[in-house]
């Protein structure tokens, strides 16, 4: 279900009510999956710029001078699976979509890790594979 300020929103643009169709179109496309709503304003602070940086970040990977001639190529999400588009099931979005970013800037993926976790720093992280 679409939170009312955004269902309003959607109301004021369309001059009606939308259809059921169009608000699980509005769900998937303004989530976070999708849009990055909640972590564009933190993802922005990151600096993107200076004399190492010879491709900043963008819809690919970006691309940094590392040392002897090297480049390394960094790719980022802000989001793993699963994913809100497909909570249950794990979307493999994420990790996927780095590799498939450091790919298509001619780079070779060399390690992946989980830099961002945004809940409390004293609960650890479940792993799938943990005992339960």
């Amino acid at each position: 279900m679409l939170p009312e300020e955004d269902l309003k929103i959607i109301k004021k643009e369309l001059g009606r009510e939308p259809t059921l169709v169009e608000q699980g179109c509005f769900l998937n496309l303004w989530s976070e999956h999708c849009s990055y709503r909640s972590s564009a304003p933190l993802l922005k602070t990151f600096t993107t710029t200076g004399e190492n940086v010879i491709i900043g970040p963008g819809d690919d990977a970006a691309i940094i001078k590392f040392e002897d001639g090297y480049v390394l190529a960094i790719g980022m999400e802000s989001h793993n699976h699963p994913s809100y588009v497909d909570p249950y099931n794990g979307a493999a979005t994420g990790i996927g979509g780095i590799v498939r970013d450091i790919i298509s800037m001619g780079a070779r993926p060399i390690a992946l890790m989980d830099p961002l976790y945004f809940g409390p720093l004293d609960t650890p992280k479940i792993s799938f594979f943990s005992s339960r």
